[in-house]
């Protein structure tokens, strides 16, 4: 049974120190004193543990991490920690959080956690005959994969099925796509799907008399979805200048602009994938993977197009669904290795793996409502820039309480960039 946790609706978060914020986020968490000195930036990785994550290391790369608050999903509350440097991403998708906790939260399914491995037959006579000769040895060729990972299997993982995909016309000559679909249950998978493929490839050429070429994972893991749909009423959109069901129509509007036009939905879709891949980030799984099924998953119709759905329901609410592949581990790679990852798992306070790609789908459409309703709305420019304004203050080299000084400059005068940043500076230390 999960146990009830306290809220994630945290007024006036984003005001506090940044301490007191650390703060309460270890007691919500429960994290002990080495938890919260990775959370501060005063433990965790160093060059010295990086140097045995990749090759080639000179030292280490920090990001921000934020906590997006308000989520409520499945009935249960979540404090999300977030990987970033983009501003605005974290307020976004907080505030989009807040609309639709009003509405009951985000409703998020999921998949069990197939993945697909595939392995390339070529230099056979006749590719539908080589698959016939495939799955003829369908079963000896799932107890083989189920051979490779026995920790997996026991866990009630392992191989689930096998398909067959001839393709007739590519640039090297027909060829055979044989698919392993295999359950990692808690691992993102790839290791396990990738050595079961080269464990395959022996008998599937001898029983083509083909020969095989590659064999490995494929990130579109359209086996292995998430679901996100959540409700919101019309009077929690409406603004100073516009009512809610104006609101609500701009939205679907921009939505159904994405839906049609492959040029507005590359950027629709980039938004919905700044928040997952946040905590992608965040949880030490692989950001790349991701970005590459979710939009190998927008062209499933052969044509590019928006990963989100916004539309009216009876009752007047705007109603919004986000389904993709969502392919995230929590244990292997670098999640149990970075030190900040594993602080993040404790915040988040997960239990499978596909809870988190539950959580990640959440995200990415509180990211997109955010977006889409700023577009509607004020346009995305107006908090953005504020946020922008911050950083040109600290890169023009101020801290303190001068940064919000020269922030509420720039902004009152309509003049958000660099060389007036570092002019403010000047005259502020003179």
């Amino acid at each position: 049974m999960v146990q009830q946790r306290p809220s994630s609706r945290l007024p006036g978060f984003f005001k506090r120190p940044l301490a007191e914020r650390a703060a309460l986020i270890s007691r919500w968490a429960g994290l002990d004193t080495s938890d919260q000195a990775v959370l501060l930036g005063m433990a965790g990785l160093n060059a010295t543990g990086a140097d045995h994550l990749i090759e080639n290391v000179v030292g280490v790369y920090a990001l921000p991490l934020g906590i997006a608050t308000n989520f409520l999903i499945n009935g249960r509350d979540y404090l999300i920690p977030m990987a970033v440097e983009e501003p605005s991403v974290v307020a976004g998708v907080s505030f989009a959080a807040r609309l639709a906790r009003d509405g009951g939260g985000f409703v998020a399914s999921s998949d069990d956690p197939v993945m697909i491995g595939q392995i390339q037959v070529l230099d056979v006579p006749d590719v539908y005959v080589a698959a016939g000769q495939v799955m003829a040895i369908k079963e000896q060729l799932l107890e083989e994969a189920n051979c490779c990972d026995l920790t997996i299997v026991g866990l009630g993982g392992g191989a689930r099925g096998l398909e067959v995909r001839p393709l007739l016309d590519t640039p090297a000559g027909p060829m055979l796509i044989v698919h392993l679909l295999y359950d990692v249950r808690d691992a993102m998978g790839a290791n396990t799907v990738n050595t079961a493929c080269e464990k395959l490839a022996p008998m599937i050429e001898s029983a083509t008399g083909g020969r095989v070429n590659l064999r490995i994972l494929s990130n579109l893991a359209d086996h292995r979805t998430a679901t996100a749909e959540c409700t919101i009423h019309p009077d929690e959109l409406e603004t100073d200048e516009l009512p809610g069901p104006e609101v609500v129509r701009g939205i679907v509007e921009a939505y159904a602009f994405a839906a049609a036009d492959p040029y507005r939905a590359a950027t629709h879709n980039k938004g919905i994938m700044n928040g997952m891949d946040a905590v992608c980030i965040a949880t030490g799984n692989d950001w790349r993977a991701l970005e590459a099924g979710a939009h190998a998953y927008a062209a499933r119709s052969g044509r590019y197009s928006s990963l989100s759905e916004w539309w009216v329901d009876r009752e007047n609410n705007l109603r919004g669904r986000l389904r993709l592949p969502v392919a995230v581990g929590t244990i292997g790679g670098a999640t149990r290795v970075h030190p900040a990852a594993g602080v993040v798992l404790k915040i988040l306070g997960i239990q499978s793996a596909r809870e988190l790609a539950e959580i990640m789908v959440s995200v990415g459409l509180a990211q997109n409502l955010a977006a889409i309703r700023a577009l509607a709305t004020t346009g995305i420019q107006a908090g953005h820039m504020r946020l922008h304004a911050r950083q040109m203050a600290v890169a023009a080299g101020a801290s303190g309480e001068m940064v919000q000084q020269i922030v509420e400059a720039m902004i009152a005068e309509g003049s958000i960039r660099l060389d007036r940043a570092q002019e403010l500076v000047r005259e502020m230390k003179d």
